[in-house]
């Protein structure tokens, strides 16, 4: 019924308990789960999830946030991306909420590593996971350069087909939202939506078509209200849907529904024998 485009249960406190996390996944009515590479250290964990268990996925890439470990080659991305049930490549996209002492412009070995994910995307056709934090203009920017999405977007080029993906965990304005869209990408909304102070994402929400709509947990992070505080997993993805019934006045199960069809629609390679 639902499905969880985003988690990491390759993380040790998710890990550490799989067994009961995929029990409390069936019985909330949770199908599938898309578990998302971080870094390529981590992609064997990753793969093996998705390898050991029927309705768990894999992506491949290297989250805009870590540094100090191997940096991926466009032939890293492509080689891993090739195995059955990797169905994306990410997470990537642009993180500038953490500069500390340095500037936008220190962040150049970010925007590139970004650059290879979307180039790796279009050569394999597999949707990008994009994550972009105080850095929204760049993290588009750089999408229309790389994508393949001008004026001949809807048909492949020699560098590949142009890109598709979901911007996941969407925190940003109603304008970045639009600009997503515009651009043929999906928006994928959290337990952050249930959050008290999160009136504008649910404005951003009654706006973003359900055809175009993904939700996840992002977890172990982003526990939605009422479980706000505690380790997040797959199951408590429903109270995302729920919010969004709420917000747009529908049931649940229709809420469910779609975003199930979205995420087949999206990351196609899961519907592959």
């Amino acid at each position: 019924m639902f499905t969880d485009s985003h988690c990491h249960l390759s993380f040790p406190e998710l890990r550490e308990q799989l067994p009961v996390i995929l029990d409390a996944m069936a019985q909330a009515q949770v199908e599938r789960a898309l578990c998302i590479c971080t870094t390529l250290e981590e992609f064997e964990d990753v793969y093996r999830l998705a390898h050991d268990h029927p309705h768990l996925w894999a992506t491949v890439g290297v989250h805009p946030d870590t540094e100090g470990l191997q940096e991926p080659s466009l032939d890293d991305l492509l080689t891993r991306a090739a195995r059955p049930r990797v169905v994306g490549i990410g997470e990537t996209g642009l993180d500038y909420y953490r500069l500390g002492e340095r500037s936008v412009g220190d962040m150049a070995w970010q925007r590139e590593r970004y650059r290879t994910h979307i180039r790796a995307g279009r050569l394999t056709d597999l949707p990008l996971v994009i994550h972009t934090r105080s850095a929204s203009d760049d993290t588009l920017a750089i999408l229309r350069e790389e994508g393949g999405l001008g004026s001949s977007a809807s048909s492949a080029t020699a560098d590949g087909a142009p890109s598709r993906g979901v911007f996941h965990c969407f925190t940003e304005t109603l304008a970045v939202a639009r600009a997503a869209l515009d651009l043929g990408f999906y928006i994928s909304f959290s337990g952050i939506l249930t959050f008290r102070n999160a009136a504008d994402l649910r404005e951003v929400a009654q706006f973003v078509p359900l055809d175009r709509m993904l939700i996840e947990t992002d977890s172990p992070y982003l526990a939605p209200v009422p479980h706000r505080g505690k380790t997040n997993s797959p199951a408590l993805v429903p109270w995302v849907a729920r919010q969004i019934a709420e917000l747009r006045g529908l049931e649940v199960e229709a809420v469910a529904d779609a975003t199930s069809r979205n995420f087949e629609r999206l990351f196609s390679r899961v519907l592959t024998p």
